[in-house]
């Protein structure tokens, strides 16, 4: 006698049978019936009535094929409609994202032609588009990307940093609201994602888009160790800015020839952002300002206007941005994901223009502004104070909130990797870089090295 059944308080392991079996079964009952099948088979004849109801759905997947699971849904029509937009987008080069899906999903269940029993209740959660992408066959793929080579003496150099760090503060005594962090980040008018949804087996993952892909211009973000985010600076490639535009408030928009910042837009700066944060003008006091070694922060000029301003400059040893810049730790990633999102639903939605010869056109630079704008705002003040604590700059001076040096939140978006155009600002910018991002070359030589902080 079998043990599982001798016991009646053990439970018997549930079978699961082919397609090609059921089938067998069911042909079998509607030559007799369900009795005389269900005992030729020894299956339970409950199962042979299922099985007959879901005739037609046998017939359709594989024989060999046990079970049906992840193939149902209760909104057929609407995932038909949404497995169509998702096809059309990639035919026509469009990056899905998964949130785009669910998006789009939630905007066609208002749709009364794909109402459906229970849709009311209908989320669009993140385990039905797992399940929806596998019933079509969908998956994502993503480019490999670059990191930043590290320097061989990495200790020794953020050793010497956090002691310069820890020396200032210990002598000037700075509120969080005197420390900050300035960094200038390349981006282009078009900002495809890594990823798109696409369907299992494609070997060509095309994206469509306005191709500016390569047209670039300097974004200019701050802020400080208390969590408050500087007014950002857009420097475009042009000789003068248009003067019918009207740019949105809380955005500062500059022109230039090559579009990057240089010493006369650092002197700017720290004029009109960094002098002017909240309370600068009552406080005069000294405060800290962390960048990297870009050249045109480490002029003598700009040296002197700091140091008139009581402004300690701390430098980022070269190659350690990635491990002791805020920004780049923590924020620029968070802060282009947003800007991204903006691009791939203004190029969904349809919002862009064609050329004379049929072409998209890109973003008009107030639009780029905006979006600018409101993704840095959307940045939480939390993760702006925790990136200074992670790279080692606002912590307790009594030790206790040193292990934030080493935390990790996947849920964060804490920690970015960073590309090539990520680091173009950091240390020195050569000319051959400036070529290849803005298509101008800079006469002037390069500064060799750096004397320290």
């Amino acid at each position: 006698m079998d043990p599982s059944t001798s016991n009646p308080g053990s439970k018997q392991k549930r079978k699961s049978y082919e397609a090609g079996f059921k089938l067998k079964v069911v042909l079998r009952a509607e030559e007799s019936n369900n009795s005389i099948a269900s005992r030729e088979f020894c299956v339970d004849e409950k199962q042979v009535r299922e099985w007959r109801k879901r005739k037609a759905d046998l017939e359709k997947i594989p024989k060999a094929k046990k079970a049906q699971r992840g193939l149902t849904t209760l909104y057929g029509a609407l995932e038909t409609e949404l497995h169509k937009w998702v096809m059309e987008c990639r035919q026509n080069g469009y990056c899905v994202t998964r949130m785009g899906i669910r998006l789009r999903a939630l905007q066609m269940a208002k749709d009364e032609k794909l109402k459906a029993p229970g849709i009311e209740k209908f989320v669009a959660s993140a385990g039905w588009c797992t399940r929806f992408m596998n019933r079509y066959g969908l998956c994502l793929r993503q480019r490999t990307k670059i990191s930043q080579k590290l320097p061989k003496d990495l200790d020794e150099k953020v050793m010497s940093f956090h002691s310069f760090i820890i020396k200032q503060r210990r002598i000037h005594n700075y509120d969080l609201g005197d420390i900050g962090n300035m960094d200038e980040t390349p981006m282009t008018f078009d900002l495809p994602s890594n990823r798109t949804v696409a369907s299992l087996g494609e070997k060509t993952i095309l994206l469509r888009t306005t191709g500016n892909e390569k047209n670039h211009f300097t974004v200019v973000l701050s802020c400080l160790a208390n969590g408050t985010k500087l007014r950002p600076v857009i420097i475009f490639k042009r000789k003068t800015l248009p003067k019918k535009v009207k740019f949105p408030p809380g955005i500062t928009v500059r022109a230039h020839e090559k579009g990057w910042m240089d010493e006369d837009g650092t002197k700017k700066w720290l004029e009109e952002i960094w002098n002017a944060r909240p309370g600068a003008a009552l406080k005069k006091k000294p405060s800290l300002l962390v960048w990297d070694m870009f050249r045109a922060h480490t002029s003598d000029d700009i040296k002197k206007m700091a140091k008139s301003s009581q402004v300690t400059l701390a430098v980022i040893p070269g190659g350690l941005t990635s491990v002791l810049q805020p920004l780049d730790v923590c924020l620029n990633k968070p802060f282009k994901d947003r800007v991204r999102k903006m691009w791939h639903e203004w190029m969904s939605s349809g919002q862009a223009q064609l050329t004379k010869v049929g072409n998209l056109k890109k973003p008009d630079i107030e639009l780029i502004a905006k979006w600018v704008r409101d993704a840095w705002e959307e940045i939480p003040e939390e993760m702006v104070q925790r990136s200074f604590k992670k790279c080692g700059i606002s912590n307790a001076m009594d030790g206790s909130e040193d292990c934030a040096l080493y935390e990790t939140n996947s849920s964060d978006d804490d920690v970015c990797e960073l590309s090539d155009d990520d680091n173009v600002y950091a240390d020195t910018l050569t000319s051959d870089t400036v070529e290849a991002l803005f298509g101008h070359t800079d006469d002037e030589e390069e500064e060799s090295s750096f004397e320290g902080f």
